[in-house]
């Protein structure tokens, strides 16, 4: 039986820690030995992720300096786990200790304390998005793999904030342009306009959502499984593990009930020695499998829970209050969550291949990566 703190199957992960506990990490099991990674490259996805990086993200203050106590040796992976953790730095638990009996709206209390009998009150303890930060060093390791042995780019973005929308075509879109701005939308017009909208929402006392497009360029075909793990569903649960993430679409998604099959169907042809669809509405996997085409799909993220507003809740002994919440909170938390989905999605496409290398290693693994398998 397993506590669900676990990750994956042939690259498995599984993460530790609390928000005001003594740090977050991550073990990963079954990396392939003599991957490149410095401590740098790592280090980078955690300053994208980390909080107190803008004025529209908490002010936690928080370097998630990340430490190796395993698995690497000059700059390679060995081949045995690999255990990385960040020290909890910024600690301010005595914000949280009005809460230690309410059932803050919106966040996991209330199903903490019904599941296990007792809580930690300290910023939401495991419920926290902190534990995010072992899923993202993760991820940077996956991604280097996929990038350098495969060719494959995983890039993420905030695709829209509350109502503003952002219409810039996906399959242009670059690590640089998602960069370039606070927010993470390569949009510039529509990225003012969210920066503005979470401003005044903050001010106010309260939160916003969005939803983040993510694409996985260049992944081969034939990588997942026809039945229970297919491709597409173990990237679905991937997003949906994600603190206030509460929708995960693939292709086209629900758009694609306005369309009859005639139109959805997405015809193949030839180019070159290639076989590829002329349109892409499955979101480059058909049956749980990916067919060679750009991945790509959408996560909606909720409004923060913790605001500053008065909201009604009740105690532990069933007491009908009122409160607002004091301490640190984002009031949107959709730019830090861009590398967490990229984190992710790197985690099952890395999953994903090593399980596809297993089975298929006589004919499908490129002389390239034949050395890691």
């Amino acid at each position: 039986m397993t506590a669900g703190n676990s990750f994956g199957h042939l690259f498995r992960i599984t993460t530790f820690g609390e928000s005001h506990g003594g740090g977050v990490g991550v073990v990963i099991d079954g990396c392939p030995p003599g991957l490149p990674i410095s401590i740098a490259e790592i280090q980078h996805e955690l300053d994208r992720r980390r909080p107190g990086q803008s004025v529209i993200t908490t002010p936690r203050n928080e370097q998630d300096e990340i430490h190796v106590f395993s698995g690497l040796l000059n700059g390679q992976t060995t081949g045995t786990p690999i255990m990385l953790m960040a020290f909890n730095k910024d600690v301010k638990s005595e914000d949280y200790n009005n809460l230690q009996d309410l059932y803050r709206p919106g966040h996991a209390d209330f199903t903490f304390q019904q599941k296990y009998g007792l809580r930690d009150w300290r910023g939401g303890g495991r419920s926290s998005a902190r534990e995010t930060l072992g899923r993202v060093a993760a991820g940077a390791i996956a991604k280097k793999f996929l990038k350098t042995q495969l060719g494959m780019d995983i890039v993420a973005y905030v695709e829209q904030v509350g109502p503003v929308q952002s219409a810039i075509d996906p399959e242009s879109v670059t690590l640089t342009q998602v960069e370039s701005n606070i927010v993470r939308c390569p949009d510039a017009e529509a990225a003012a306009h969210m920066i503005a909208l979470i401003e005044t929402v903050r001010d106010d006392g309260d939160s916003v959502g969005g939803v983040i497009r993510c694409l996985v360029k260049n992944a081969p075909v034939g990588l997942g499984e026809p039945v229970f793990d297919k491709l597409h569903a173990d990237l679905g649960k991937a997003m949906l593990s994600i603190n206030a993430v509460k929708g995960f679409e693939i292709g086209s998604g629900f758009a694609g009930v306005n369309l009859r099959g005639s139109e959805h169907n997405d015809a193949f042809y030839t180019e070159g020695e290639r076989v590829r669809t002329r349109t892409n509405h499955a979101g480059g996997v058909l049956g749980g499998i990916s067919n060679g085409e750009s991945i790509y799909f959408r996560v909606a993220v909720k409004p923060t829970s913790t605001i500053s507003k008065t909201q009604h809740t009740v105690t532990r002994e069933q007491e009908e209050v009122t409160m607002a919440a004091i301490g640190r909170h984002d009031p949107c938390v959709l730019p830090r969550a861009v590398p967490i989905v990229e984190a992710m999605a790197a985690l099952v496409m890395m999953d994903h291949y090593l399980r596809h290398a297993a089975q298929n290693q006589s004919t499908s693994i490129p002389e390239s990566v034949a050395q890691f398998s």
